[in-house]
């Protein structure tokens, strides 16, 4: 197989990279990996160092791309498929990036926080960084909920790498700091998102793995 995707399903930089791979229809391994486990942690930090998921190992090309958006333009660059997930217009192509950075910095990274804070002991927790991050969460809502009125997917009617990003983000940051009543242009968004063949499908595969969740809101469905 060429192309590697060294991966934990759960994960919700893992799934950004997942569904890319889906809809651009390339076909890949998914290679495990379990950083609780000594040997498959040892496999993985030899090949990529700073030990952070995903990384795509391309063995025709001798290449290791790690980072979910960069693999994704990798992918795009070396392994075009039926999505084009980067617009060709150079405009169009950096608000598509600029959107990525939007759900992974202010909608992964606040829900993350969240969590990671879950994982803590009690003596450590830090109830004033989840405060800021649930605020940032609901700052982030009311600009999604702007920028995405009157369109289908993040950057129009085409399905883009912004929307690979915004899947998984939005699924784990809704559960957590839930978008509310007043943000349904949001709340229709990403119920189109979870009804994506290639987004339900990553959910779906993840779904074994909800009992790591350090939390409640995973088990309603």
């Amino acid at each position: 197989m060429t192309l590697k995707l060294h991966l934990h399903p759960f994960a919700s930089y893992c799934q950004k990279a997942i569904i890319a791979f889906y809809e651009n229809g390339a076909p890949f391994e998914a290679c495990f990996v379990d950083l609780g486990e000594e040997a498959s942690r040892a496999a993985f930090l030899a090949l990529w160092p700073m030990g952070k998921m995903p990384v795509l190992e391309d063995d025709v090309r001798g290449e290791v791309i790690p980072e979910a958006s960069i693999v994704i333009e990798y992918l795009e660059l070396h392994y075009p498929g039926a999505t084009r997930l980067i617009p060709a217009d150079p405009d169009m192509a950096w608000r598509t990036r600029l959107m990525d950075r939007m759900f992974d910095l202010y909608v992964q990274s606040p829900m993350q926080a969240i969590v990671g804070d879950r994982l803590r002991p009690d003596s450590e927790r830090d109830p004033a960084g989840v405060a800021a991050a649930r605020a940032q969460l609901r700052t982030v809502y009311g600009v999604l909920e702007k920028d995405l009125a009157g369109k289908t997917w993040a950057m129009g009617e085409a399905f883009s790498l912004a929307d690979c990003a915004a899947a998984p983000a939005l699924f784990y940051a809704g559960r957590l700091e839930p978008f509310g009543g007043d943000h349904p242009v949001l709340t229709r968004y990403c119920e189109r998102l979870m009804q994506r063949p290639s987004v339900a499908r990553t959910v779906d595969e993840a779904r074994p793995y909800r009992a790591l969740f350090p939390g409640p809101e995973l088990t309603e469905d």
